[in-house]
């Protein structure tokens, strides 16, 4: 009692600080920005003048250009390039593509890989999984786009095991080594948030363009999940384990290969799903600096207006994405298989070599009848164009023109450009108070140090204005994803069956490719900040959803059941008990809609807009390494202030809840 009696006041204390402290940063934010509409604040405090800005991006094109020229390290990596790793490139691409250069192996039949994709589905999950496989790619191969995804697979099947490799390594260093843990940490935070036109330049430049330097992005990409849950599995190995390798008379080496890291198997499996579906991700992105593939055929169509042939491009990139995603967790839940000494090889290991029988089989076949080797131009089933005419009639309805040009005007006149110029209206130090209020109130001290240190950098990067309208555009499709998401959540949640189809929808718009939503944006709203907004709209949308669905699906039975005993209703049971203890869910869908919100701006920076989207494209048709990493960071540090926020908004959640 005791206790309780001097932990009140304490705590009492604390809030009456905490407000007081919100007070005087909000306060002073608004004093700020009356003196700037009253014409009494100095020019200097509205904007920093030019002088003040470093040469940041200037030193860093020196840098740069010392590394790459002085010390020679252009010539390192154009002989990786050019070398072991152009090498690699070619044998997987003669292989799948049949691609004309040494050494010359020529292309594996269609059906032989799809009859091998389902042998593996079938070792890894049944006939379910075997069928999704082989009707993958038999898809892929009617619908006429299998030199494509043989492309993109090429790069795929070098990228992966580089990245699997590089980040299962410095994992391990991680987990060994507290130092190198302290300098990856906030390396890899900034990696994880880094816009995907950062990585491409430097790649381009260090690497030249085509499949190299898309394959040594795809790898920087993908690495940084890796090496986490490789840290995360080898910490979590149970002590138990660790004392009977020690007292079985192991080596480090043997400590390490045969009991860490099998008992870390399921972590590891985990990362390795990761780097997969990233680097199919940032495979097809990769189009941008002339990586042939599924991405460089649907930036094309993009280009064109073909919405119908992008849209089968789509679906073949779903599907293969889908598939690499099954198979991989089935892997992560398989366990390995246990045979009785003396047992015949050929059953131990009667799944390989039926693998290798089909292959061998459909080999053969394809000799006799070419068609199961390769189909050609004018055999395929591709509807394209009839999917081009059906859109394009739809969108001249007159009900949906006028619905479209209303939301446009409205959305544009009332909404989105008043909230634009009025957050550029605000002072520079006034803005970075704000933000500074909305972290100490949703996360506490820690949080925001780090968004006015974060903030300030971005301030005097010189690139204020075009971070705001990155800011404003992300800031708006979030809230419209919220009034979306999180009610489309909710009456989801309500059914097994709803939940699974609104769940299925969303795993659909999360692996489609992320600029194919340009082009119905553009179609229906024109090339405005609308556009811009819908096409973000629609990918932020997708964890909103399912994380609230997630939450809401997993409050405890007995307290939905107590709340219905006492005769609540079922908005009453929704505001006072499910929705409260599926908040701190819920906030990790909601980060991750401002994640997948500031990754999309950038790339709605093709409809045309004035961000830092817009000057990281331009970037990318010269050498200004220095302004490309300024304008990326600037991107990082915004998305990194908010992450910061709404986790230990989380957390502290979590505490109060008692849900740890």
């Amino acid at each position: 009692m005791a206790t309780l009696s001097t932990d009140l006041p304490q705590k009492a204390q604390g809030a009456s600080t905490r407000s007081q402290v919100l007070c005087l940063l909000l306060g002073t934010a608004l004093l700020l920005t009356l003196a700037q509409y009253l014409s009494l604040l100095p020019a200097w405090l509205h904007r920093l003048p030019k002088e003040m800005i470093p040469p940041t991006a200037q030193v860093l094109d020196a840098a740069f250009a010392f590394v790459q020229n002085d010390l020679g390290l252009i010539h390192v990596t154009r002989f990786i390039a050019e070398g072991p790793l152009e090498f690699l490139l070619d044998t997987s691409a003669n292989l799948l593509e049949g691609k004309r250069r040494w050494p010359y192996l020529g292309p594996v039949p269609w059906t032989a890989v799809a009859g091998v994709a389902a042998v593996v589905g079938y070792a890894l999950g049944g006939w379910r999984l075997a069928a999704l496989g082989a009707g993958t790619f038999i898809w892929t191969a009617l619908i006429g786009q299998w030199k494509m995804a043989m492309q993109t697979m090429s790069v795929l099947t070098v990228a992966a095991p580089l990245a699997f490799a590089i980040g299962l390594g410095l994992g391990i260093a991680a987990w060994k080594y507290a130092w190198v843990e302290r300098l990856l940490k906030p390396m890899l935070s900034v990696l994880q948030t880094l816009p995907f036109f950062t990585y491409l330049l430097p790649a381009v430049i260090f690497f030249k363009v085509g499949p190299t330097a898309g394959a040594v992005a795809t790898v920087i990409f993908a690495i940084p999940p890796m090496i986490l849950m490789t840290t995360l599995g080898l910490k979590k190995v149970s002590p138990e384990v660790i004392e009977a390798g020690k007292m079985s008379g192991c080596s480090r080496w043997q400590m390490l290969r045969h009991v860490y890291v099998p008992a870390a198997r399921t972590e590891i499996l985990v990362g390795v799903n990761q780097v997969i579906m990233l680097c199919l991700a940032m495979v097809v992105l990769t189009a941008f600096i002339g990586m042939p593939g599924l991405g460089a055929k649907l930036l094309a169509m993009m280009g064109s207006f073909k919405l119908g042939r992008s849209f089968e491009i789509g679906i073949t990139i779903v599907l293969l994405a889908v598939t690499l995603d099954r198979m991989s967790k089935a892997w992560v839940v398989k366990q390995p298989a246990h045979f009785d000494k003396g047992t015949p090889w050929w059953i131990r290991h009667r799944m390989p070599l039926l693998a290798l029988g089909v292959f061998v089989g459909f080999l053969l076949l394809a000799q006799l009848f070419p068609i199961l080797g390769s189909i050609g131009r004018k055999q395929h089933f591709s509807q394209g164009k009839e999917i081009d005419f059906l859109i394009k009639g739809f969108l001249a309805m007159d009900g949906i023109r006028a619905v479209t040009e209303w939301l446009r005007w409205f959305l544009n006149v009332k909404v989105l450009i008043p909230f634009r110029d009025t957050l550029l209206s605000i002072p520079t130090p006034a803005f970075i108070l704000m933000v500074v209020s909305f972290s100490y109130w949703l996360g506490g001290r820690r949080p925001a140090v780090f968004a006015a240190i974060f903030f300030t950098i971005v301030a005097f990067s010189g690139w204020w204005d075009r971070s705001i309208i990155t800011l404003y555009a992300v800031i708006s499709a979030v809230v419209l994803a919220l009034m979306i998401g999180i009610p489309l959540g909710i009456l989801a949640s309500r059914s097994e069956a709803w939940s699974r189809r609104v769940l299925l929808a969303c795993d659909t718009a999360q692996t489609f490719p992320s600029f194919i939503y340009l082009i119905p944006a553009i179609m229906l709203f024109g090339v405005n900040d609308v556009a811009v907004i819908f096409s973000i709209l629609i990918f932020a949308t997708v964890p909103l959803t399912r994380y609230t669905v997630e939450g809401l699906r997993t409050v405890p039975a007995e307290l939905t059941e107590a709340a219905d005993m006492s005769g609540s209703t079922r908005r009453q049971k929704l505001l006072s008990v499910q929705l409260p203890l599926a908040l701190p869910t819920m906030a990790v869908g909601f980060n991750q809609a401002i994640m997948f919100a500031f990754f999309m701006v950038i790339i709605a920076a093709f409809i045309g807009t004035q961000d830092l989207g817009q000057e990281l494209q331009r970037t990318l048709a010269g050498t200004e390494l220095g302004k490309n990493f300024v304008l990326g960071l600037n991107v990082s540090l915004m998305a990194l202030t908010f992450d910061m926020a709404i986790t230990a908004w989380a957390e502290r959640r979590k505490q109060a809840l008692g849900l740890d």
